[in-house]
């Protein structure tokens, strides 16, 4: 049993029942696909059974090498781009203290370099490392994209100058292909310490590999329990193949809502730890379904905040929109709002209530505003916010957009669209073997 529970209520009106149960016997095999692995991307579902095969063992090593690393860290520098630096973020921000940049946490402080291109970052960045003890992962299968490559080459002649080849070498650790690529070949001849991205798992699924794992752990979450719950949503996948299951209930509301004309979902969250798990949310489902001209365009808002900026729009504009809703019953903390006898603000009559209660209280208004505005709303509702719960919510999102994806008739493992950029960048920078695309984009 998960302790996920989706509600769709707030979607009737837009949707019936019977389109709903139209999507039965398509769960049924779009499940087979997946566990079969005999549709497009196949050799791309490692992530199904990931948790499953994830051994204590392992699970020791990477925590025996985050203790080692954290002893002589005040700072861990995560060298990635998308699926490799994401996932780590969402999870260590929903699972730290909102200030833990500022406080002294016990843990190193987890900042990132190789996801931007910006000679500022980069520069401050090289700043705050002059004055602290560090050591760094990078994430790249290849080793070459430019991003990381560059931002790793940067990095690689700090740390080098700092301490010496030597000490440099303890205090980098490689996450790369198993046999072949770019920083497979200097991690060897380097010997740093590595790590595998396994073949079978892109990297917008790969948070639970050493990817994410080596990162969350050296944030200090941990990750034996993220695991655990990654495996208990994967077990209840695998005895709940129907209409019943949770995932694939998100998956045919968001596509029977895309087919009613909803083609943009927000995900919404309450807490301000969970922004980056949206963002690693929003590469997952737009990597994945937006390609072949069709897909669910993902957002991401926090709430209340963004009722003051966006919320005019959600209510009032154009009506292509549903929202998913990321619902926290339980926070970890109470804090109740004073009574103030000049009652200036008027907030008298709330006062010895529970901040949750007016932010809940704010979620069910909300969402009943914008269902009467024409914007369908999808709730998931989880207890709280701690590490089992968040294994759970990554793998309800992966296999909801597994399943989501195949419906909508694409390959859900695959990004062509990615390689667009890249190939002109490439031109324009002079790269060897692109002068001829380097010639015709000079003409435009």
């Amino acid at each position: 049993m998960t302790d996920i529970k989706v509600e769709l209520n707030h979607i009737k009106g837009f949707v019936s029942d019977n389109q709903l149960d139209a999507y039965k016997k398509q769960v049924s095999d779009t499940f087979n696909t997946i566990y079969s692995r005999s549709g497009a991307g196949n050799d791309f579902l490692g992530w199904v059974n990931l948790p499953s095969s994830i051994t204590p063992g392992f699970i020791e090593d990477i925590k025996q090498k985050a203790e080692e690393l954290r002893k002589k860290s005040e700072v861990f520098v995560v060298i990635g781009i998308g699926g490799s630096y994401l996932g780590a973020r969402a999870v260590i921000e929903a699972l730290s203290n909102h200030f833990a940049q500022l406080i002294d946490t016990g843990n190193p402080k987890i900042v990132y370099a190789g996801h931007n291109m910006s000679e500022d970052y980069m520069h401050d960045l090289i700043k705050l490392l002059d004055d602290k003890d560090y050591s760094m992962t990078v994430i790249s299968k290849s080793g070459t994209t430019t991003e990381p490559a560059v931002a790793f080459r940067i990095l690689k002649n700090h740390i080098e100058k700092k301490y010496g080849k030597q000490e440099a070498r303890t205090r980098i650790v490689a996450i790369t292909d198993k046999a072949k690529g770019a920083l497979k070949v200097l991690s060897d001849s380097e010997g740093y310490k590595t790590y595998v991205v396994p073949d079978d798992v892109g990297g917008r699924y790969s948070v639970l590999t050493p990817v994410g794992l080596l990162p969350i752990a050296m944030a200090g979450v941990d990750i034996e329990q993220l695991v655990k719950g990654a495996q208990l949503m994967e077990r209840y996948c695998l005895d709940t193949q129907d209409n019943n299951n949770v995932a694939a209930q998100y998956a045919t509301a968001r596509q029977a809502l895309y087919h009613a004309g909803k083609t943009n979902e927000i995900l919404v969250n309450y807490e301000p730890r969970l922004c980056y798990f949206s963002e690693w949310w929003k590469q997952l489902y737009g990597e994945s379904e937006g390609k072949d001209g069709k897909g669910i365009f993902p957002a991401s808002v926090t709430f209340t905040t963004d009722l003051h900026s966006m919320g005019q729009y959600i209510q009032e504009g154009l009506r292509n929109l549903m929202e998913t809703v990321i619902s926290v019953e339980n926070p970890a903390n109470e804090l109740r709002i004073p009574r103030d006898e000049a009652n200036l603000d008027q907030l008298n009559y709330i006062a010895g209530r529970r901040l949750t209660e007016v932010n809940q209280t704010a979620e069910k208004a909300t969402i009943l505003a914008h269902a009467d505005g024409g914007v369908p709303n999808i709730r998931i509702v989880v207890p709280e916010i701690d590490a089992n719960i968040l294994g759970q919510l990554i793998y309800f999102f992966e296999i909801g957009c597994a399943l989501s994806g195949y419906m909508l008739k694409v390959n859900p493992f695959n990004q062509p669209g990615v390689e667009a950029y890249k190939k002109n960048m490439f031109a324009l920078l002079g790269k060897p073997g692109y002068e001829e695309l380097k010639a015709s984009l000079e003409c435009r």
